[in-house]
C-alpha cells in the first residue's frame, strides 16, 4: 500500500438531517476538546490534554491500545508537555503573579511539574534553590557577585539530552546574583531529585544554548539600553570568546538551536528582505545564510537536535521544507494522507517514524492523527472541537483587494452557512500584534460569529507578519493611519462585491485587534455601527510609559517605532489614542478586560470606560475576573463570546 493510499477513518455521529439551529455558542468559544497531543520519545505512548467544558484533563494512554492513565488538572493553564523518556512527563503551566523585590510587579509567570508515570505521583520542580551552594561567578568585569537564591519559575521551555544512554532534563531559571537576576540552567535529576547548577549567565544573558550532550556550547548577551547583541561560543579549554557583535535597537538578533552538522549553532538576523538564518563554526566561523525563504521557525530532529529544516506559512499553505530529500519525501507522504486538508507537524517520535500532526479539514474542521510510517497507516486520534458537526462549520474564502494607496492587501471572508452570500451584516475581525497574522483555515471566533448569521471580513493590514519584512515595514508608523484604514478598505472592497451591506457593520477585536475597534469608532467614523474591544488598547502614551516601565527600553522603542511617535510624551501619539477622541465616537462601545491582564493593564479600558460615561457615550464594561491576556480560561472565553455577541446582534441585527 503507497503513502498516497493513506486514508483516514473518520467516524461521525450524526443525526438525519441537518441541524435546524446553529450550534450554542459554547460549542465554538469553549476550550477545543483537545487541545495537545505529545507523543513520547520511543512513539509508544500519547498525552493530551483535553477539556470538557469546565476543567482540564491529562490522559496518557498506549498507541497500541490498553487502559489509559487519567489525571485532572482541574483550572490549571497548561502551556506545554514535555516528555523525559517514557517515565516523566514534563507539565509547564503558567499563572499571573507578583513578586515583591522585582520591578514590574504583576507578571505571567510558568512552573514545570513532573509526573512520574510509575508512582502517579505529580512533583513541582525547582522548588529547591540549588544556587544557593554556588559561591559566586565572574562577570565580564571580573568582579564577583554571591548567588543566593533561584526562583521557582522557567525563562524558557524545558530541554531533554540524552547523555550516556539515558535522557536528562535541564531547566532554565533565574538567580539573583547581588543585585543581577541571571539566567541559568540547571539539571534535574527525577529519580533523586538532586538539582545541580550547569551555567550562569552574565546579567545581559538572555539565551544558553546546551549542545548534545547536555553542555553548554553557546550563549548570546544583549543589553537593551545600547542595543549591543553578542554572541559568545564555548571554546575547548572551558572559557568563553565573543565572536559576532551587532547594534539592534529593535529586531535583535536570535539564537535558535544547533547548526544541521550537530556542531556549529544556528542564528537569525534580521536582513533588507527578513530574517536571515545563519550557522556559526564552533570556532566562530559565520556561514553565508542558509538558501530558505519564507522561514517562519526551525525544524529541530527530535533525537540529535540538530536543524533538519524550516517550515512556514507561504499564502494560504503551512510548508514544511527538508534538507533532506528522504526527510522530504516522507513528509510529503504525511500531507498526501490528508489531501486538501492543512497539515501541521505537532510532535513526533524519536526516530520520525511515528507522527502526531494537525490535522485542518475545510468540511469536519480541526483534529489531530497519528501517522505510522513504519505501517503505512493514519490513525484519527479526536476532533478538536468535539461538539462541532460538519453542518456548523461555516465556510472560509481567501480574497485579496487593493488598499486606498494601491498596496495589495490579502484576508479571508468567513460567509454563514445556508444564507446566499449578498447583503450580508458583516463583523470586521482584525488581528492582534500588530505583527501577526489571520490564517486560513478554522478559527473558533470567526467561525462562531458567522454561525449567527454574519459575514467575517479578517484582513491582513499592512505590518503583519508572514509577508516579507517590506510588508511589516509599511506598518511603521500606521497604527490608526493606514493600518487602520486597510480594515475599512476591505469593508468597502466586500460592499463593492456586493457581499455586504456596508450599513451594516460592526468591528470586534483582541489585543491590537481590540485598539482597532476602539480606532475604528474613534478615528474612523461612520464605518461601524458598534466597536468591541477585548484587552484593547485606549490611552497609547500611557501604555508606552507603562511597557518602558514593566519591559525596559527596548519595549518602549518596539511600540513606538509602529506608532510613529518618538518617545511617550509625542504629541502624535494623542492623534491616534482613541480615549482622546472621545467626541467623535457615536456608536456603542463594547470593553471587556481580564484583571490579570500582564500584556495591556486592565486600566486601558477602565480609563475608556470611564471617559466615554463622562461624555454620554453608550458603553458597556465587563471585567473578568482571574483572567489573562489570552482568554486562557474556558468560563471566561465563552463569556466574552456570549458578551460580545449579544451586544452585536443588540446594535446590528443579523436579520
Amino acid at each position: 500500500m503507497s503513502f498516497k493510499r493513506l486514508l483516514i477513518a473518520l467516524a461521525l455521529a450524526l443525526g438525519l438531517g441537518a441541524a435546524a439551529h446553529a450550534a450554542p455558542l459554547s460549542a465554538y468559544g469553549g476550550l477545543p476538546s483537545v487541545e495537545s497531543v505529545e507523543i513520547s520519545p520511543d512513539g509508544a505512548l500519547l498525552a493530551t490534554i483535553t477539556y470538557d467544558g469546565e476543567q482540564r484533563s491529562l490522559t496518557i494512554a498506549p498507541v497500541t491500545g490498553g487502559a489509559p492513565q487519567s489525571y485532572s488538572v482541574g483550572a490549571a493553564k497548561v502551556r506545554r508537555l514535555d516528555w523525559v523518556g517514557s517515565d516523566y512527563l514534563i507539565i509547564s503551566t503558567s499563572q499571573t503573579a507578583a513578586i515583591p523585590f522585582l520591578i514590574g510587579n504583576r507578571r505571567e509567570y510558568s512552573r514545570a511539574f513532573a509526573l512520574n508515570l510509575a508512582t502517579r505521583k505529580l512533583q513541582p520542580l525547582l522548588d529547591k534553590s540549588p544556587a544557593r551552594s554556588q559561591t559566586g561567578t565572574h562577570f565580564r568585569d571580573n568582579s564577583t557577585a554571591a548567588i543566593w537564591a533561584s526562583m521557582n519559575v522557567l525563562a524558557a521551555p524545558p530541554e531533554v539530552r540524552d547523555i550516556a544512554g539515558q535522557p536528562a532534563l535541564f531547566l532554565t531559571s533565574i538567580s539573583f546574583a547581588g543585585s543581577y537576576a541571571v539566567l541559568t540552567i540547571i539539571r534535574a535529576d527525577l529519580k533523586t531529585g538532586a538539582q545541580k547548577v550547569v551555567q550562569l549567565g552574565d546579567p545581559d544573558t538572555n539565551a544558553i544554548l546546551l549542545g548534545q550532550d547536555g553542555a553548554p556550547v553557546a550563549k548570546t548577551d544583549y543589553d537593551r539600553q545600547t542595543g549591543r547583541w553578542s554572541l559568545r561560543l564555548r571554546r575547548p579549554n572551558g572559557g568563553w570568546s565573543e565572536d559576532r557583535v551587532t547594534s539592534a535597537k529593535t529586531e535583535e538578533p536570535v539564537l535558535i538551536g544547533l547548526g544541521r552538522d550537530g556542531q556549529s549553532v544556528v542564528i537569525a538576523e534580521q536582513g533588507d528582505s527578513g530574517y536571515l538564518i545563519r550557522e556559526i563554526a564552533p570556532d566562530g566561523t559565520a556561514g553565508e545564510p542558509l538558501d530558505v525563504r519564507d522561514a517562519d521557525g526551525p525544524i529541530f530532529d527530535p533525537d540529535t537536535h540538530r536543524l533538519i529544516g524550516v517550515y512556514a506559512l507561504v499564502g494560504d499553505e503551512h510548508r514544511y521544507t527538508f534538507f533532506d530529500p528522504k526527510d522530504q519525501k516522507s513528509w510529503d507522504a504525511v500531507r498526501e494522507a490528508f489531501k486538501g486538508d492543512r497539515v501541521q507537524l505537532e510532535s513526533w517520535s524519536r526516530d520520525r517514524r511515528r507522527i502526531v500532526v494537525l490535522v485542518d479539514s475545510a468540511v469536519e474542521g480541526p483534529g489531530y492523527a497519528l501517522v505510522d510510517l513504519a505501517a503505512r497507516k493514519a490513525e484519527w486520534l479526536g476532533a478538536r472541537y468535539q461538539k462541532l458537526l460538519p453542518e456548523d462549520l461555516s465556510p472560509v474564502r481567501a480574497i485579496r483587494f487593493k488598499a486606498k494607496d494601491g498596496l495589495d492587501l490579502t484576508g479571508y471572508v468567513t460567509l454563514p452557512a445556508g444564507k446566499p452570500p449578498r447583503n450580508l451584516p458583516l463583523v470586521v475581525l482584525p488581528h492582534g500584534g500588530p505583527a501577526s497574522r489571520d490564517e486560513p483555515g478554522f478559527d473558533w471566533w470567526a467561525q462562531a460569529i458567522a454561525s449567527r448569521g454574519y459575514a467575517v471580513l479578517q484582513v491582513n493590514f499592512r505590518g503583519s507578519d508572514g509577508f516579507g519584512w517590506r510588508f511589516t515595514q509599511a506598518g511603521f508608523g500606521q497604527w490608526g493611519r493606514k493600518m487602520q484604514t486597510d480594515l475599512s478598505d476591505g469593508v468597502r472592497y466586500l460592499a463593492g462585491q456586493g457581499t455586504i451591506d456596508p450599513k451594516r457593520v460592526c468591528i470586534v477585536g483582541a489585543s491590537y485587534g481590540g485598539y482597532a475597534a476602539l480606532a475604528g469608532a474613534a478615528l474612523d467614523p461612520g464605518v461601524y455601527r458598534c466597536a468591541a474591544s477585548i484587552a484593547g488598547l485606549s490611552d497609547l502614551r500611557r501604555f508606552v510609559d507603562w511597557s518602558r516601565r514593566q519591559n525596559g527600553i527596548g519595549a518602549q522603542r518596539y511600540w513606538t517605532r509602529f506608532m510613529g511617535a518618538e518617545a511617550s510624551s509625542d504629541p502624535a501619539l494623542a492623534e491616534i489614542s482613541p480615549i482622546d477622541h472621545i467626541d467623535a465616537i457615536t456608536a456603542p462601545i463594547l470593553l471587556i478586560h481580564g484583571q490579570d491582564d500582564t500584556v495591556v493593564p486592565i486600566e486601558q479600558s477602565r480609563m475608556m470606560a470611564e471617559a466615554l460615561t463622562r461624555a454620554g457615550k453608550p458603553v458597556e464594561f465587563l471585567v473578568q475576573k482571574g483572567e489573562d491576556h489570552w482568554l486562557s480560561r474556558g468560563d471566561s472565553r465563552l463569556q466574552m463570546l456570549t458578551a460580545t455577541m449579544a451586544f452585536v446582534e443588540k446594535h446590528n441585527p443579523p436579520n
